[in-house]
């Protein structure tokens, strides 16, 4: 795991997620930032032109996990989740969490 003690925290862990299905339309990006500010994870998440969602998550692994754990569970009521693939990568120590696009 990469580690760094920027704005996200010392020993703090970054995940690159893209999550496929019916994703678009259904609060997703909302409420993964919900859930995100919740845990103190800061990153971005946006809807893809594939109508994939991709997030950059970023902060204390435990908290990192917890975001992950939902996005695997399915997300928000009206999303149907077929596939998670999560990479790590490098923090980019950013200061929240963000919905572009």
């Amino acid at each position: 795991m990469r580690r760094s003690s920027g704005p996200a925290g010392p020993g703090a862990v970054a995940r690159h997620v893209v999550v496929t299905g019916r994703v678009q339309g259904v609060s997703f990006r909302w409420s993964l930032r919900r859930v995100a500010e919740r845990h103190d994870v800061r990153g971005w998440v946006v809807n893809r032109e594939d109508g994939a969602v991709e997030a950059h998550l970023e902060g204390d692994p435990d908290a990192v996990e917890t975001v992950e754990a939902w996005i695997h569970a399915g997300g928000p009521p009206a999303a149907e989740v077929a596939d998670v693939e999560v990479r790590e990568v490098a923090t980019l120590d950013l200061p929240s969490f963000r919905i572009t696009r």
